[in-house]
């Protein structure tokens, strides 16, 4: 029994397909390179100015407010860079370019879902959840509710959603580390653990939001150079690039139109890409950083440029790879895959834009990429530790063991206790998922977000008739089903389970688990009759016009 359970948990983490990697995970088996002592010493430059910056920030950092909020007072541009350093991981930058590197045009389409979610965030989330929140996404969700129940189940979700992410980031640290520096993988688990706790418990919001710029600068103006001299050696010829990487590609042609695909797949997979997004409490958390709901609107905004232009720049240098990478000598390895020979890029696909760099800018700026790669993963976990501190010391331990009584100080020092605990769990799980194949646990992050967190929050803003039942047993059906559908799909029942055939057919659940989530919250909250729903539908109208308004919503200075 133990033994299933065992194969059961694994399972049901390794999930989702493949394409979700780009947002997280670097797939497959890696080969640990020479020691690349440029980018050692560059990533310990950026580890020096960031640990500098967490010193200034904890000197700032006194309140509540301060800690979770940076005090409200970050800028929309700032924020705006902040969200895309949170969002654009080391694997968006390897991941979707070794994509493109091997697919072409389908790649491009597998950045676009990463990208689609932002509107649905600037025109319904945003404004409405700066004018709602203080500090976490809960609030919004429990502001007319009954604050127990809600809270507990959205820091559930929370802490669901953190832990598979975290995992996906530490054992793509680990791979990356092998990739890039040669160096052991359990020292990067280690090391990114390390840093990620002294980022958020000393320096809290406003450390980890300028870890997030820094990362977001470096990333874009190093991405940006890559694809201007892949540009310029085809005199800025989008026509010509692409009929250069036809000619030498294996698939010709082929790589300029879209793969075979399940189209009932393909939309599962975009809905949960398109509301996961919008249901991602490390992202929402960061727009309660700015002082109101205009400069929340704002860093979508930026946020949306910056993202979106990012993903331009892998498409260009996923094709730079193809003309200048593919089959060069001394770039191509040959290796023995399910007992045949196969030949492939030095250290995997993955390095596709890492050998770019050394190609059109030599050994300092191949350093330089190899370190901005690795640095891109603590920005992505600071933000992540304290998405699930908050859920830990201001939903649970301030909201519903206090009910609202704690004091800062005790509410701090829980907050600092708890990310102290996700930093060594992260480490731990980190080094027993090494061998693990870990792709897919972003997508069901994604999945999980879509599914429970972005129904009841979506509901609780623009819906009278939720009540407390609803949201409560809605999200845990959404949350429970997205899990058990994937499961029982062709990804863990067929493959990790070795079952002949899948019984739900689909390898992405979001379709149906999000669908079941807004049935039966609506469902239950209809069918509420008691006197605490018809009091929560009555607070509504206040809700509605504090979240349109802002009239009553937080200031910049004090939460």
């Amino acid at each position: 029994m133990n033994k299933w359970l065992k194969h059961a948990a694994f399972a049901a983490l390794a999930t989702l397909p493949a394409v979700a990697m780009a947002a997280g995970a670097i797939d497959g088996d890696v080969t640990k390179q020479a020691t690349n002592w440029t980018a050692i010493i560059m990533f310990l430059v950026f580890v020096g100015a960031t640990l500098f910056i967490t010193y200034w920030a904890a000197r700032r950092t006194q309140s509540a407010s301060d800690f979770y909020t940076g005090g409200g007072g970050i800028t929309g541009f700032q924020n705006g860079l902040a969200i895309a350093g949170d969002y654009m991981s080391a694997a968006s930058f390897l991941g979707i370019s070794a994509m493109v590197f091997e697919k072409g045009y389908d790649g491009l389409i597998y950045s676009m879902g990463f990208l689609v979610g932002w509107p649905i965030i600037l025109f319904l989330v945003a404004e409405r959840l700066r004018n709602l929140g203080k500090f976490t996404f809960a609030d919004v969700a429990s502001y007319r509710l009954q604050q127990g129940p809600v809270r507990t189940f959205a820091a559930t979700g929370t802490l669901v959603v953190v832990a598979l992410y975290l995992i996906a980031q530490m054992v793509g640290a680990g791979k990356l580390i092998q990739l890039l520096f040669g160096l052991d993988y359990s020292v990067a688990v280690v090391l990114v653990g390390v840093l990620m706790v002294m980022y958020v418990m000393f320096g809290g919001m406003l450390a980890t939001t300028w870890v997030q710029i820094i990362k977001a600068v470096i990333l874009l103006s190093g991405a940006s150079f890559m694809a201007f001299m892949v540009l310029a050696s085809v005199g800025f010829s989008p026509e010509v690039m692409f009929q250069k990487a036809t000619e030498i590609h294996a698939k010709g042609i082929a790589i300029m139109s879209p793969g075979k695909a399940d189209p009932i797949d393909s939309i599962s997979l975009g809905i949960a890409l398109m509301f996961g997004t919008a249901g991602l409490p490390h992202i929402l958390m960061r727009f309660f950083t700015v002082s109101n709901a205009k400069e929340a609107r704002k860093s979508v905004f930026f946020a949306t440029g910056f993202i979106g232009y990012f993903y331009i720049l892998t498409f260009v240098i996923g094709f730079g790879a193809i003309m200048l990478v593919l089959n060069q000598p001394g770039l191509m390895e040959t290796i023995t895959k399910n007992g045949k020979e196969v030949t492939q890029l030095v250290g995997g696909n993955n390095m596709a834009a890492i050998h770019l760099a050394h190609v059109v800018g030599g050994n300092v700026f191949y350093g330089f990429i190899s370190a901005v790669a690795f640095a891109t993963i603590l920005a992505v976990v600071a933000g992540l530790a304290l998405s699930g501190a908050s859920a830990v010391s201001h939903d649970l331990y301030a909201s519903v063991i206090k009910k609202g009584k704690a004091d800062e100080k005790s509410e701090m020092r829980v907050s600092k206790i708890t990310t102290l605990c996700l930093g060594v769990l992260a480490i731990v799980l980190g080094l027993v998922f090494e061998k693990q194949n870990i792709a897919f646990m972003v997508g069901l992050a994604f999945s999980i977000a879509a599914s429970a967190n972005f129904p009841v929050l979506f509901l609780s803003m623009f819906w009278k008739g939720l009540t407390t039942r609803g949201a409560v047993i809605g999200g845990f059906i959404g949350l429970i089903s997205a899990v058990g559908l994937i499961v029982v799909g062709p990804t863990v029942w067929v493959d990790v389970m070795k079952h002949e055939a899948a019984i739900f057919p689909y390898k992405n659940p979001a379709l149906f688990s999000m669908t079941l989530a807004f049935f039966f919250t609506w469902l239950f909250s209809v069918l509420d009759t008691s006197k605490a729903a018809a009091e929560e539908k009555e607070k509504f109208d206040a809700q509605f016009v504090r979240s349109m308004t802002g009239i009553g919503a937080s200031g910049a200075s004090k939460h």
